[in-house]
């Protein structure tokens, strides 16, 4: 018996790790598409495709979902509030690699952990015993220094464009903080892929609707892709929104909230060694310090959160994933 449970265990683990490493590479590789196709298709264009081919493979979860009665008008309401502010963070999102690199947008999107630190504070008064942490403050601290030194120890000069496209990742960065912490002030209850289901529903509905309007020939462009790149369009969804999540939450089952989110946090690293190969994106050595600082900061924080969760016994499992950081790429 201990031998099966022990081999259960390892089973488990390896699943983990496999999961959370494809997690990685998912949303390592949706900055990088992104990146790609802005010379071919305008972010109206990109993101009404992406959102309504990954709302197609949501769809079936979404049905079992409404069969078995777990998806009903409740969870539908509830969705909305976290729907709208993944829209507005997804538009800012994609907008975002029109003016600035890979990079330097996705080590921008570290404020996203100060601004969940924040929120959770107001929102949960449960988290206020974590966050009044002095490691945890000294790592947000960290988080926020270097934020600022990546986008200020550039290159690059700081022209309109480039702090445009800055500033769209930091407002990218603020709106997916609140779609994780909206997700779990409105969803509570509800299995977390029936309501990313809904959610995906909603976001390619709003998000058709805005190429239609917005987009170059209401979205056509796209079929002036060849075929090859049309499918390197789809995948990207498929990486990003649709797989990515399902494998982050089934790593977080297998690994925990602090190892799966600690893991994704390299993401920005990952991005940045690509990204150069790709599109000749240099980081200074400063910014290279600056990023390493905000990513010891974010690991930090979640070392303290785990510790004091566990100190206070007051999770359970399924409160974990409700506790999980928002995901900073789709």
């Amino acid at each position: 018996m201990a031998l099966a449970t022990e081999k259960t265990r390892g089973s488990d683990f390896a699943v983990g790790v496999a999961a959370v490493v494809l997690t990685l590479a998912g949303w390592a590789a949706v900055p990088l598409f992104l990146k790609h196709f802005t010379h071919s298709i305008d972010a109206w264009t990109s993101n009404g495709w992406r959102y309504a081919f990954a709302a197609l493979f949501w769809a079936p979860v979404m049905v079992i979902g409404m069969s078995k009665r777990r998806i009903g008008a409740r969870l539908w309401r509830a969705a909305l509030i976290p729907a709208a502010i993944n829209c507005i963070g997804q538009v800012c999102f994609t907008e975002a690699h029109y003016h600035i690199a890979p990079g330097l947008l996705t080590f921008s999107l570290r404020i996203e952990i100060v601004c969940v630190a924040i929120g959770a504070f107001i929102l949960f008064p449960v988290e206020r015993v974590i966050v009044r942490s002095g490691v945890y403050i000294g790592g947000l601290a960290l988080v926020l220094i270097g934020t600022i030194g990546v986008i200020l120890f550039g290159q690059s000069s700081l022209d309109a464009d480039h702090l445009f496209g800055v500033g769209l990742a930091l407002i990218s960065g603020v709106c997916f903080a609140g779609y994780g912490l909206s997700v779990r002030r409105c969803i509570q209850r509800a299995p977390i892929l029936d309501a990313f289901s809904i959610i995906s529903v909603y976001t390619a509905l709003v998000m058709v609707v805005l190429m239609l309007v917005f987009g170059e020939r209401a979205g056509a462009g796209a079929m002036d892709l060849s075929a090859t790149q049309f499918v390197l369009l789809m995948i990207s969804s498929l990486v990003g929104i649709a797989l990515g999540h399902t494998f982050y939450y089934l790593a977080i089952q297998r690994l925990g909230v602090a190892v799966a989110s600690g893991v994704i946090q390299l993401q920005p690293v990952v991005v940045a060694a690509f990204s150069f190969f790709l599109f000749n994106e240099l980081l200074t050595s400063w910014q290279w310090g600056s990023g390493a600082v905000a990513i010891i900061g974010a690991m930090l924080m979640l070392s303290v959160q785990r510790m004091t969760r566990r100190r206070l016994a007051a999770n359970e499992s399924p409160a974990e994933s409700e506790n999980a950081p928002a995901p900073a790429a789709h």
